[in-house]
């Protein structure tokens, strides 16, 4: 008869078999077989779990880590610990109009999983307080004297280098980026700047710095940085996307899938400085956009995977800053107040006793505008409606369709399925005075903007002085707060369209109570692909060491586990194999035919071998 043999080589040798007359025992049901059965179940459930659903627990761990990471963005305020060999460090240097700021950021070292981004956050120095410093005037000042721009720079990038450790200077990159004071000025007196800052800062810092690292910005460019850093911070590029959570569908450029791609809804941003607006947002779908007003970048660190690839609709407004629009206003009804005087024979706003009525201004409110040679007294009317009627023709709206401010083309948004956040303007028009920063609501915003731009000025005088406003809201403020919030509203909702009933604006200050500023857009951007040096790295291994490695630590705890279960097993089998030997023996056996037993010897007809 056939015989079925077993056998283990590691990590010990043993060997048994069973014939074919021992076999039928085995299947009738018995206690230990049934034990015997559930063990080796339990063998291969583990086994499955090592060998397997490996990929789906790290998969579970990578959620886990992008959970943590992400709670860490809104409650970390620790302080960065430069003791840890695998941080790493960048700079990002903001030469502003008035003036400029160094942040430096930090971020563990890459998991290796080419689908997520890098972890930056902004460093923090021993009191827990973001590294941030920043000087006066902007470096344009320095546009006849470009020799002084390193000297001018010095301080900040000192003040970042005593923050840093110094063994990691050599692989922290710089990027020195210039805004709109530089923009202004001629692209001769640009270059000169730059060129200092090429040929100086290697001279005095080791930090990881060439000439592409240093230029002048677009308005464009800072657009893109900026709805990059909220959308970081708020976890949108993070698609692992949990059940409630909005989602869209995206035409990903690039792809070789002709499907809708599904993923975690991304925010859009609206910014309203002192002379410029700004709004970002995702075009989900193929449009025709002209590239100068679409970018369309990649955030992944290979180029040759699309899930990061995004587009994004991008328009900077120059003059429709809350400032400027005021002096356009101003002027408007400078010029138009004498041409109308001339013409009529009047002098209306000539005097104070006989001022100009401003709808724009909180009732019985005085103010004089103008040069000293055309001055014009105004008085305050105070009424909300009538001010927002006559700012409508600053928009520069054409009766095209998809057109915002000045006419220029704006994509279709999904008002049903989006979110904006409102920053700069829009919320210092809603929080400071009003108090109701946060969640937008047309009809609570309009109401309050009535109610204070009827109120008498002596009134908000009085409140001021009694400190019921911000703390940050000074008399500018209060004068042209009834203005800031008609053109709040009129951009909001006659230029760029977004309808009265919309309940996914939230104005801010902070993201998850941090101060979101471009450069982290910027350090993120550029910084993408450094990952991908670690990767191809660790793929020059090759792949039996990628396997080694892999099972080197956690894979191994479970190989010599299952190993263990084995020689346990095979142990209990022996010792009940000899126990139901030694039973039927003495049950069947005469007392004449069981001497060798007593001494010792063995079967040659047993059926199991050893």
């Amino acid at each position: 008869m056939g015989r079925i043999s077993f056998s283990c080589l590691f990590p010990a040798s043993w060997h048994f078999s069973l014939s074919s007359q021992v076999l039928p025992r085995l299947l009738i049901p018995s206690i230990r077989q049934l034990l015997f059965t559930g063990l080796v179940l339990c063998l291969i459930g583990l086994l499955y779990l090592l060998l397997v659903t490996g990929k789906g627990h790290a998969s579970w761990i990578s959620k886990e880590n992008h959970f943590h990471r992400h709670l860490a963005r809104v409650t970390d305020i620790d302080a960065t610990d430069t003791s840890n060999p695998n941080l790493n460090y960048g700079l990002v240097v903001d030469c502003g109009s008035s003036g400029s700021r160094v942040f430096v950021y930090c971020w563990p070292r890459h998991n290796g999983n080419p689908h997520e981004l890098l972890d930056i956050q902004q460093m923090r120095d021993q009191h827990r307080k973001p590294v941030v410093m920043k000087i006066k005037p902007g470096i344009s000042e320095l546009a006849k004297t470009p020799e002084k721009a390193s000297d001018y720079i010095y301080p900040l990038l000192s003040f970042a280098a005593q923050h840093i450790p110094k063994n990691k200077h050599q692989e922290t990159p710089l990027y020195i980026l210039c805004t709109a004071g530089m923009r202004v000025l001629p692209e001769s007196q640009q270059e000169a700047l730059l060129e200092d800052l090429r040929t100086d800062i290697p001279v005095h810092f080791n930090f990881l710095f060439s000439d592409s690292h240093v230029e002048v910005i677009s308005g464009k460019q800072e657009g893109v940085y900026a709805w990059i850093g909220i959308n970081f911070v708020l976890g949108s590029f993070n698609h692992v996307h949990n059940d409630g959570e909005a989602v869209i569908e995206v035409n990903v450029p690039g792809s070789d899938q002709q499907e809708m791609l599904v993923r975690k809804r991304t925010a859009g941003v609206l910014d309203m400085g002192g002379v410029s607006t700004q709004i970002a947002y995702e075009v989900p779908k193929t449009e025709e956009v002209a590239k100068n007003l679409l970018a369309e970048f990649n955030l992944g660190c290979d180029a040759h995977r699309t899930e990061h690839v995004y587009r994004v609709y991008v328009s900077t407004f120059l003059g429709f800053g809350g400032n400027a629009a005021r002096q356009r206003y101003e002027e408007s009804i400078i010029r138009n107040t004498a041409t109308r005087n001339k013409l009529l024979g009047q002098h209306i706003g000539e005097t104070a006793e006989s001022p100009l009525l401003d709808p724009c201004l909180p009732t019985d409110m005085q103010d004089d505008i103008g040069r000293s040679t055309q001055r014009l007294y105004l008085r305050g009317t105070g009424d909300f409606d009538q001010c927002r009627q006559i700012l409508q023709p600053f928009l520069n709206r054409t009766n095209e369709t998809h057109t915002s401010l000045n006419g220029i083309y704006q994509p279709a948004i999904h008002y049903n399925n989006s979110q904006f956040y409102g920053f700069s303007e829009f919320y210092y028009c809603t929080e400071d005075v009003l108090r109701m920063g946060g969640d937008y609501n047309v009809s609570k915003y309009s109401q309050a903007a009535k109610s204070y731009c009827a109120t008498q000025w002596k009134t908000l005088r009085e409140r001021f002085d009694s400190g019921l406003y911000a703390s940050h809201a000074d008399l500018h403020r209060l004068k042209y707060q009834c203005f800031k919030s008609a053109w709040m509203y009129e951009v909001l909702h006659s230029g760029f369209s977004f309808p009265t009933n919309y309940k996914n604006l939230k104005t801010a200050l902070l993201v998850y109570d941090k101060e979101v500023q471009w450069t982290l857009g910027a350090i993120l951007y550029r910084t993408r692909f450094l990952p991908l040096r670690d990767i191809q790295q660790e793929s020059l291994k090759g792949v039996h060491s990628h396997w080694r490695h892999s099972f080197s630590f956690v894979n191994n705890h479970y190989l010599f586990l299952a190993c263990f279960f084995i020689v346990v097993l095979s142990i209990m089998l022996y010792l009940l194999r000899l126990r139901r030997i030694h039973r039927r023996t003495a049950q069947r056996c005469t007392p004449s035919s069981v001497p060798w037993l007593e001494d010792g010897l063995g079967s040659p007809t047993l059926p199991i071998n050893l």
